[in-house]
């Protein structure tokens, strides 16, 4: 499943911008001076007509649009404030783009299926569970590793996949973690608050047996993203997850959604997402 947006997406995330040579700088400059002027009566802002198309936040867009990466009917614009047209032919590194329906998917992710767009090993990923999802392109929101269940949210949204995977928006998430043996209390209050976990703070926003089940049954909430960081916190304390469940997602939750199942959040959903502190 993999697409040119897709490529080029993943070119993005690990670009640095780099000096340009004399000759570069001069056939750059040279569509600098022939970009089109934008019609300041009317269209859409630049930036928002790439986070519309699903590629990044409005933000990122600014600085692939000054560091030169976007062309509008074949020029180079490099201006903050350009008004895209509704004639306009945009390219976002080469490849062309254009603003779409706001799409939001929740799935309840089973195991064995990784969260990446597509996989050169061969290994089943998230996105053929949402392949009828929608005609327009989804990105999955953060990840689950392979062996993780549940809730997962796909999107088109650039401001509001990077909004929830920014950690200073501290969005909640909340698991049920079976470990391998009984948690002992004294291990469990050692987990409350601040964990240094691979030289690197981790706060741990509660932590609790789940009631009515066996004390090996955890259920732990934090807002940090790192990859694998609820299995590293009870590692750390010399525990193994055998299961680790997300129940709860930006106050998003598995009601009525069995595993493997996906649904398209509601309206309400959405605005409590966009309005989100």
């Amino acid at each position: 499943m993999k697409s040119d947006r897709n490529s080029s997406r993943g070119r993005q995330e690990g670009k640095k911008s780099k000096p340009l040579s004399r000759k570069s700088f001069k056939k750059t400059f040279s569509k600098i001076k022939e970009a089109p002027k934008s019609d300041e009566s009317s269209g859409i802002r630049l930036n928002k007509y790439i986070a519309n198309s699903g590629v990044c936040s409005r933000r990122e867009a600014d600085t692939y649009i000054e560091h030169g990466s976007v062309e509008v009917n074949g020029k180079l614009v490099t201006e903050m404030g350009y008004k895209v047209q509704p004639d306009d032919v945009v390219r976002f590194d080469g490849t062309s783009i254009t603003p779409e329906q706001k799409r939001y998917i929740l799935l309840n992710k089973p195991k064995n299926y990784i969260t990446t767009m597509d996989d050169d090993r061969g290994r089943k990923t998230v996105m053929e569970l949402v392949a009828n999802a929608s005609k327009e392109r989804i990105y999955p929101v953060g990840r689950l590793d392979r062996n993780t269940t549940g809730l997962l949210l796909f999107t088109n949204d650039g401001d509001l996949a990077k909004k929830l995977t920014h950690p200073k928006h501290n969005v909640r998430k909340l698991y049920h973690a079976s470990l391998d043996k009984k948690l002992d209390l004294r291990d469990l209050e050692k987990l409350r608050g601040d964990v240094i976990i691979e030289g690197r703070k981790v706060f741990i926003d509660a932590i609790s047996y789940v009631d009515g089940q066996p004390k090996s049954e955890i259920g732990i909430e934090i807002h940090s993203g790192r990859n694998r960081i609820v299995r590293k916190i009870f590692e750390h304390v010399g525990y193994k997850v055998n299961k680790l469940d997300r129940v709860v997602f930006a106050e998003l939750t598995k009601k009525n959604l069995p595993r493997g199942r996906w649904r398209e959040l509601t309206n309400l959903e959405v605005t409590n997402l966009h309005t989100m502190k």
